[in-house]
């Protein structure tokens, strides 16, 4: 029986299907420990219709990586649209982690980054690209912030960034066990209560 839908699916909606189910157990066992037996019995399909969308596992976590990558590029640039200032767009960047922890999740390129020296060549640089992202994005916000006057920090945005993204990462992966958003919050409060000025804090 399906466990993640009672409506059979169509052909068309299989390639999207396998990614979500895959991406479930890769954030929660790693790249590693994941078979396509894993991801053909969640959806109660054959390891062939995998192989016929995904011939070899290497294909799938690239597209796998490359997804998760493009809805986080969407959800960055929606908090562009939609947060005001500088600190509001941050908090709403934590909250992307908190959102994952809450639903027992590790972020998939986190995860992949443990067993990155494992992955093929592909997939590796496909975890290189999302960091990467993320840090052009939050070193630009950081930018904009300091030039404003919203918020402090000393060296350059994108080390500020990479600073920033390390910590968060950690944090989360150190929550896990304990599956428990206060234990992150309290690091994320903690890495990013410098940024702010005390006259600015409240």
């Amino acid at each position: 029986m399906p466990t993640t839908s009672q409506r059979p699916f169509t052909v068309r909606e299989t390639p999207a299907r396998i990614l979500d189910a895959a991406e479930r157990i890769v954030q929660a066992r790693g790249f590693n420990a994941f078979s396509y037996g894993d991801v053909a019995a969640e959806l109660s399909i054959t390891t062939a219709a995998l192989h016929y969308h995904y011939p070899r596992k290497a294909e799938l976590g690239t597209a796998l990586i490359r997804r998760y990558a493009t809805r986080c590029a969407s959800r960055l640039m929606a908090l562009d649209e939609a947060a005001d200032s500088t600190k509001s767009k941050i908090d709403s960047y934590v909250g992307i982690y908190v959102n994952a922890i809450t639903q027992g999740r590790m972020c998939l390129c986190g995860m992949l980054a443990a067993e990155y020296l494992t992955l093929p060549a592909d997939m590796q640089a496909a975890v290189r690209d999302y960091f990467e992202q993320n840090e052009a994005w939050l070193g630009r916000v950081l930018e904009h912030g300091r030039a404003e006057g919203a918020i402090e920090f000393a060296g350059s945005s994108g080390d500020t960034a990479r600073m920033i993204i390390s910590g968060l990462e950690g944090a989360m992966l150190l929550s896990m066990p304990y599956r428990d958003v206060e234990r992150f919050m309290k690091v994320a409060t903690r890495l990013l209560g410098g940024l702010y000025p005390p006259a600015r804090a409240a």
